[in-house]
């Protein structure tokens, strides 16, 4: 009896900002981490879809930033097994994708690769592991698969992949005859009325040391960068780091314009089921659950004689609407966003818009994830500032100071252990402890329940940036 295949390697691609998602996504948190299309986040519900057998432990590429975020929601998971690589930068995913070959040959040079981003819907799990089946064996034997999306529409935000000849032995599996860039819209409607294009979702399966051979043959540079940054790595708890100058050498460059593009061995499986990449609030329409005049209403929402509309109120005020259609309206703490639901691919002018103003709103949710927990600004006025601060159990903040403020820490519910200047004291609620300027001073929370706290803050400067951090749990002092 031959012996059982290995598990497949999951290599989620965890690096997005999810601009065109504002204002619910932000840079720092953005929408493969946030629960937009269901009760988990985008990215958990991607790990989720490899449960069982068929599938090993992934591998998650992701950026310094939201490396927290991303190892809390793994956690949440019982993901504890997955491998986090952390890009120094962005580098597109030809080399993300490089990275974690690397990583996956060296205990197995033919271990196979199922490439996929990690802020995608997948309506039908179910198809979608059938499709990876039909391909498994065509990229055992070293072919580069692609899986085409069955086209719903003539739709003109996506690539095309145009299906060549059937491929030989492999059933279900046919040549690429050519990748297509987002077309206009009556070559779209020739493409779905052909029935030999597809859409080209960007997910993949091969094996880890085919794609560095095709990657070292069609973009050395890029193969050259990454043998280097992982030749360097070095490893910081869960957290696999390649080395940053080696990897910021690589080119920029997507593995559809790398590779896929290039190689004589790329192949593609058909599947439908139920694909998007919500990659805007048109997309997220589109998918979403809704009411007999077609709105999609989500969170403390009126709407009155309104039609096919997305509302949605996402720690926001609460939002009435009347007389409108075909709008996309999202309330958050902080911002509010309306625009045409057909224009909805436009919000990447706002946030660019943002970044001219020099404003964090395209940056920072209203409630800041840390790896202790969250804090969130409630005032702010000429030298000071109030936080709410919620401390996990087990967490701590950076034994820290400040040269320019003073802090008043209020405990609302739970304990807090408190240190200044090297003195310890347990805060209870209703209690408050002072923290002068200049003092070093560390707040952590040794109960069995979150710690809730009202922070105030005085002084000239109250930015993040005045923090001298001296010792941290989480790696983060100097």
């Amino acid at each position: 009896m031959p012996p059982a295949p290995s598990p497949i390697t999951p290599v989620i691609l965890s690096g997005g900002a999810g601009t065109r998602l504002w204002p619910v996504s932000r840079s720092l948190h953005p929408k493969q981490l946030l629960p937009i299309a269901a009760e988990r986040s985008m990215l958990q519900a991607t790990v989720a879809r490899f449960s069982g057998p068929m599938f090993g432990a992934p591998i998650v590429i992701g950026g310094e930033e939201h490396r927290f975020l991303i190892a809390d929601q793994l956690d949440e998971l019982g993901g504890g097994a997955a491998t986090l690589i952390l890009e120094p930068a962005g580098r597109n995913t030809a080399a993300a994708i490089a990275l974690a070959a690397h990583h996956a040959q060296a205990p197995d040079p033919a271990a196979l690769l199922l490439v996929v981003p990690s802020d995608h819907v997948i309506a039908d799990p179910k198809a979608f592991r059938r499709a990876v089946g039909q391909a498994t064996a065509a990229a055992a034997a070293g072919w580069l698969v692609t899986f085409g999306i069955a086209p719903a529409g003539p739709e003109t935000g996506y690539g095309y992949i145009e299906v060549g000849a059937g491929l030989d032995g492999f059933a279900g599996v046919e040549h690429v005859a050519r990748f297509v860039e987002k077309p206009d819209a009556a070559t779209a409607q020739a493409f779905v009325a052909g029935g030999r294009h597809l859409w080209n979702g960007g997910i993949f399966l091969f094996r880890a040391d085919r794609y560095l051979a095709e990657l070292a043959r069609h973009a050395p540079a890029i193969a050259e960068a990454c043998a280097a940054a992982m030749a360097g790595a070095t490893t910081d708890g869960r957290f696999l780091r390649p080395d940053a100058p080696a990897f910021l050498a690589s080119p920029n460059i997507s593995i559809d314009y790398a590779v896929m593009e290039h190689t004589d061995h790329a192949a593609v499986v058909s599947v439908d089921m139920g694909w998007s990449d919500v990659g805007s609030w048109g997309a997220l329409w589109d998918i979403a659950e809704r009411d007999a005049n077609g709105n999609a209403l989500v969170g403390d929402v009126v709407a009155v004689d309104a039609t096919n509309c997305l509302v949605r109120v996402d720690n926001g005020p609460a939002v009435a609407v009347v007389g409108v259609e075909d709008l996309v309206v999202v309330s958050t703490r902080d911002s509010v966003l309306v625009i045409p639901r057909a224009r909805s691919q436009e919000v990447r002018a706002v946030v660019d818009e943002l970044k001219a103003r020099g404003s964090t709103r395209h940056t920072l949710q209203p409630v800041v994830h840390r790896p202790w927990g969250t804090y969130e600004t409630t005032d702010s006025g000429a030298r000071f500032q109030t936080k709410r601060i919620v401390v996990r159990p087990g967490g701590q903040l950076s034994l820290q100071m400040h040269y320019h403020r003073s802090e008043h820490w209020i405990v609302v519910t739970g304990t807090a252990l408190v240190t200044i200047d090297g003195v310890e004291k347990i805060v209870g609620e209703n209690q408050s402890a002072y923290i002068p300027v200049g003092s070093q001073h560390r707040l952590a929370n040794p109960g069995k329940v979150p710690l809730h706290l009202i922070e105030v803050q005085c002084g000239p400067y109250l930015g993040e940036d005045d923090i001298v951090r001296f010792e941290d749990i989480y790696a983060r002092a100097g």
